[in-house]
Order: C-alpha cells, then sequence, then structure tokens
C-alpha cells in the first residue's frame, strides 16, 4: 500500500499525469445538477481527482455520505451541496496529502454554498479499517467510493466494514475497475501496474480491464424476496418523468414494470420506498391511462457484458457526459 500512497501523494500532481486509461469509464450523460455541482468544486481540487466513474446517485437530499478514498474531496464537496446542510459527507483516505489539500477548502465551499455550519469532513485512515477512526455502526444511509477498493489487497475486509456502517436499506455506490483474470500476485504487486506505460500489455498478457459501477444494498435478512410489480411515483426531485435506476431498470412514471426479487427487496427496504407502489406478480396495480405492463429484461451482473453494452451506446451520447458505464444493480 505504500507505493500506492507515493504514487498518488507524490508521483501525480493533477489528474492529466495520470498515464492509464483503465481508470476510465464509458461515457454516459450527466444531469445538469450534477454538472452545475462539480463546477463549484474549487480548480485544485478538481485538478488533484484522480477517480474512474460518476459516484453521485439519487436521492440525497439529508443524506449522511461516507466517501471511501475521498482522495481531494471533488466528489465529497459536490455531493455536500446535494444533501444539504442537514445532511454530511465524510471523505476518508490513506493519502494524507490528499486529506490536507481536501481540508484546505472546507471554508471556500460552505461560504460558496451558503452553508452556516459545515456538513463535510475528512479524515486520515484506511478504508479497511474504518472503526479504528471512529466510523460508528450503521450511521451512514450511502457509502460511495470512486476507483480505490481495487487498490486494497483485503477487499473483503472493506466490504464488511460497509455493512457495518450502513444503516439498514443503506447503499453502497461505487465505481471501480475489474480484470477478466484473476492475476498472479507477482503481477498484482508489479510497479508498473502503478504507474501505466508501454510495457503494461507485456506484463499482463491476455487480461482485459473495464470499469464499471456497481450499487449494493444493505437489506433484511426476513423472509423470502418474489418478483413483483412496480409503479414510480415521479417523486424523486430532478427524475420526475423517469429514474435510470441502473444498466436493468429504467422507471417512467407510472410506467408498471415487472421485476426480478432482488430489485423488488431494494425497492421495498431502502430510501425508495416511499417513491413506488410495489405489488407481487398476479396482484391488481391501479392503472393510468396511456400506462403498458413492461417485462423485465435479464439482468446483468457482468462489468465486462455492461462495457460491451455501453460501448454500442456511444455514438448517442451528448457532449455533456463523464464516466461511468453506469449502474448494476446488484444486493
Amino acid at each position: 500500500m505504500a507505493s500506492g500512497q507515493t504514487y498518488y501523494g507524490q508521483v501525480l500532481k493533477k489528474s492529466g499525469d495520470l498515464q492509464t486509461s483503465a481508470c476510465v469509464t464509458t461515457a454516459r450523460l450527466v444531469p445538469r445538477h450534477i454538472q452545475e455541482a462539480l463546477r463549484n468544486v474549487h480548480e485544485e481540487v478538481t485538478l488533484r481527482y484522480y477517480g474512474c466513474g460518476l459516484v453521485i446517485p439519487e436521492c440525497l437530499e439529508n443524506c449522511w455520505i461516507l466517501d471511501l478514498g475521498s482522495g481531494s474531496g471533488r466528489d465529497c464537496y459536490a455531493l455536500s451541496q446535494l444533501v444539504g446542510e442537514t445532511g454530511h459527507v465524510t471523505g476518508i483516505d490513506m493519502t494524507e496529502s490528499q486529506v490536507e489539500v481536501a481540508k484546505k477548502y472546507i471554508e471556500y465551499h460552505m461560504e460558496k454554498y451558503g452553508f452556516q455550519t459545515p456538513n463535510v469532513t475528512f479524515l486520515h485512515g484506511y478504508i479497511e479499517k474504518l472503526e479504528e477512526i471512529g466510523i460508528k455502526d450503521e450511521s451512514y444511509d450511502i457509502v460511495i467510493s470512486n476507483c480505490v477498493i481495487n487498490l486494497v489487497p483485503d477487499k473483503q475486509a472493506v466490504l464488511q466494514e460497509v455493512y457495518r456502517v450502513l444503516k439498514h436499506g443503506g447503499e453502497l455506490y461505487f465505481s471501480d475497475v475489474y480484470a477478466s483474470l484473476e492475476l498472479p500476485e507477482e503481477i498484482r504487486t508489479h510497479k508498473i501496474l502503478w504507474v501505466q506505460n508501454k510495457e503494461l500489455e507485456r506484463v499482463i498478457g491476455d487480461c482485459r480491464f473495464v470499469s464499471a459501477t456497481f450499487r449494493l444494498f444493505k437489506l433484511p435478512k426476513t423472509g423470502p424476496a418474489e418478483r413483483c410489480q412496480v409503479i414510480y411515483n415521479g417523486g424523486i426531485t430532478r427524475h420526475e418523468k423517469e429514474l435510470i435506476f441502473d444498466a436493468n431498470f429504467t422507471f417512467k412514471e407510472g410506467e408498471i414494470i415487472e421485476v426480478d426479487k432482488e430489485t423488488a427487496a431494494i425497492l421495498k427496504n431502502s430510501r425508495f420506498a416511499k417513491d413506488f407502489l410495489i405489488r407481487p406478480i398476479g396482484e391488481m396495480l391501479p392503472t393510468c391511462s396511456g400506462c403498458s405492463a413492461l417485462e423485465s429484461k435479464g439482468i446483468i451482473t457482468d462489468p465486462f457484458m455492461l462495457a460491451g453494452q455501453s460501448d454500442s451506446m456511444k455514438s448517442r451520447c451528448s457532449p455533456d457526459v463523464a464516466g461511468g458505464c453506469c449502474g448494476i444493480t446488484y444486493s
């Protein structure tokens, strides 16, 4: 991990210094309110951003969010605007120099947003050891991470810590890089993989890398889930007409959609529950003029399949896009 701290703390001075394309996801449309939130972030913070996707989910008002590997704080400061003054964002990073950059601009951003009390906190520490830096059980609504979990040797420890700190119904929303093959130890620790150059293809051989965004939810362990029909009521601010939930489901206001049992459990038990009418298959749902029942498609969980699907849509993207072949839902 020391080589990672050196790379992100000393070698990289700005995002343009990155020599790898592995941490860049397929472009997708960025909502206008997120574009505005990102434009409000201080220039130095943005220049030292090294993420690989867009980790800003929907329905954020008043939420408490934890950012694993927050770096210079770009995502934290964007999110702090969206959760509002009564929400809170905590950023954690292992590289002390990045944490110092983030802390440097707290007052600047709070004044810009018109907040009387800071709603962001930055901590120096390791994302697989959250308890050591005082992160309490069931204290956050959402955990995000932007191209950081792949850097941690003990990924299981990270996921266990995330599960511990999430409230029931909470979400882990993260972008990261995935490999098509299980790499041997000598390749995983090879220094070239920390600073990519022309030798990389020789080192990794047939292995391919892809970036994707997953959303995972902490659900209750009570009773078997079942397939359901759902209707989105259009209640999420800035997503009133449709909610692009992930690669599998786009919910249009008033439209009946059949969902798999995992997605049904997520919608029932998460912060999205108030925005959906949910009934088991076979029960009558209220209908509206012009709405039709749609069956769910096959669920995509493979990041390489997702990347292939996103590549086929590139030509339809507008200029206002950012990284994020977004949104495989898995619980």
